[in-house]
């Protein structure tokens, strides 16, 4: 499975209606349903709990590298990316390979111990 995360800073000086295009363009994405894409879009704005974070953060798990990559070239996804791309001073991208886990089992990855990990 491959993990798709997006990470933005809004640029303080983006007028409103360049912000009212990152919301359209954060909508859009989460309703796109796109072949290979495993579960929902997961979008949400920073919740403050640290200084320094990102504005926002957007992940999607997918099949595969090569639904990423059709989702990646998608026009529609250009769209969105256009509008949230001139709402943002920053973006961060990464993709990484993970485990095929369905999303109700355990993590290899994690002990087995139920114990709390306290990070």
């Amino acid at each position: 499975m491959i993990r798709n995360v997006v990470l933005g800073r809004i640029d303080p000086n983006a007028t409103e209606e360049v912000r009212f295009g990152l919301d359209a363009g954060l909508l859009g994405l989460a309703g796109m349903r796109p072949a290979g894409l495993v579960g929902p879009m997961r979008i949400g704005f920073d919740a403050g709990l640290r200084e320094g974070g990102w504005s926002f953060a957007i992940t999607n798990d997918w099949v595969d590298a090569a639904a990423y990559q059709a989702y990646d070239t998608d026009r529609e996804h250009g769209e969105f990316r256009a509008l949230i791309g001139a709402a943002c001073s920053e973006l961060a991208r990464v993709q990484f390979e993970t485990p095929d886990v369905p999303p109700d089992d355990h993590d290899p990855a994690l002990p087995t111990d139920p114990e709390p990990l306290g990070l």
